[in-house]
């Protein structure tokens, strides 16, 4: 099937790219927080409604004036592409996706984009608009000769590193069909129970820097504002910060890839991750476990390889239910961690009884198209 698929690698630039990335980054982000107070003054104070056009326009005569003639020495490309990241932003804003646009800081990440007409992928070799020499990325990984690049982002983040993300249309072979299947229950002691009676460790990135992290913020917080000694001491704090990110996404790439690679049918449940965060003793865990985007990866990757992936209600009582005669007790407190069947008498891991009544309610959906009864006695 044809996909959108993006590959981001990290690259190196020289003091010249460097210098000439800062100019981009600074002019993006201009335009970006330029054109944002003008739609707000607009709609606010004249009850007036600016779109894309108008505010390309209004770039267009700004570029004009002495004052901004900074704006002309970057590439024209990431400029105008900060125009239609706001106007995307208050669709979003609109459509009550997201929480209204705000401003972009300086000292944040900071990205740019750069379309066909900016760049040139030829040979392996990636060079962008202004600058001679091409990028020293470091390709971890073959993009394919097939593939398309549409678009490419470079961006910079808050711990200094660069990073190519690119865009291609491409081909992706679907995997040869296997007979297994699994059912998951997310947990926070351990982060996946598998059908199969295989309890996969939750990996705590945070949880396990999270006294190394409160020190190197103890100490920023002494620094004097605006000094080089708080621009070092506020750097460890986003390496470390970064580190933690990278570990975590590593392990939900690596879980993911393989629960799809070994079967046909995944099941898991629908969870309101949100309305779980509002547990205050349980919320940093929650978060730290990153169960939506893992899920996110296991739709993008089975909808990819050719795997189902089906997702079981979140009041289904797949803990409370036994697994081998269907009985569901009324009550299981989270305390419970082995229980008794009062009707067959099995003895129940809960986590394992759990994630094998997601995988028999995930088999009932996927072949009879049956809705799961979350109240099944």
């Amino acid at each position: 099937m044809e996909t959108k698929r993006a590959y981001k690698f990290r690259f190196y630039p020289t003091p010249e790219q460097e210098l000439n990335l800062a100019k981009t980054f600074g002019c993006a982000r201009f335009a970006y927080n330029y054109m944002l107070r003008q739609r707000a003054d607009a709609w606010f104070q004249r009850q007036e409604k600016i779109g894309y056009h108008e505010t390309s326009a209004m770039l267009t005569a700004l570029k004009k004036q002495p004052e901004f003639a900074w704006l002309n020495e970057v590439s024209s490309v990431p400029v105008q592409q900060s125009l239609r990241h706001l106007q995307t932003a208050f669709g979003n804003f609109f459509a009550r996706r997201n929480k209204y646009p705000s401003f972009k800081k300086r000292d944040g990440a900071q990205s740019a984009e750069y379309t066909t007409s900016a760049f040139k992928w030829v040979d392996g070799k990636l060079r962008i608009a202004k600058m001679d020499a091409a990028l020293n990325v470091r390709f971890s990984r073959t993009i394919p000769k097939a593939a398309i690049v549409t678009t490419v982002t470079v961006s910079k983040d808050c711990a200094g590193r660069y990073f190519v993300s690119m865009l291609c249309t491409d081909q992706v072979q679907a995997r040869t069909p296997v007979a297994a299947k699994v059912g998951i229950d997310l947990g926070l002691s351990h982060f996946a129970i598998l059908s199969t009676g295989e309890k996969i460790a939750a990996p705590n990135t945070f949880r396990k820097n999270e006294a190394k992290l409160a020190k190197l913020q103890h100490r920023l917080a002494k620094k004097t504002k605006g000094s080089a000694n708080r621009k070092k001491a506020k750097l460890k704090v986003a390496r470390l910060h970064a580190k933690i990110a990278d570990s975590r996404k590593d392990f939900l790439h690596k879980l993911s890839t393989r629960l799809v690679n070994e079967n046909q049918v995944i099941a898991i449940e629908t969870l309101a991750v949100s309305n779980m965060q509002k547990n205050r003793c349980l919320a940093k865990s929650i978060s730290d476990a990153s169960w939506a985007e893992f899920v996110r990866q296991l739709e993008y990757k089975s909808l990819w390889y050719g795997r189902e992936l089906v997702g079981i209600d979140r009041w289904y009582p797949s803990s409370k239910r036994c697994s081998d005669c269907g009985h569901t007790v009324a009550k299981m407190p989270l305390n419970v961690r082995e229980w008794s069947c009062p009707e067959c008498g099995t003895i129940h891991d809960r986590d394992i009884n759990a994630a094998r009544n997601v995988l028999a309610a995930g088999l009932a959906v996927s072949a009879l198209g049956e809705s799961v009864n979350p109240v099944c006695m």
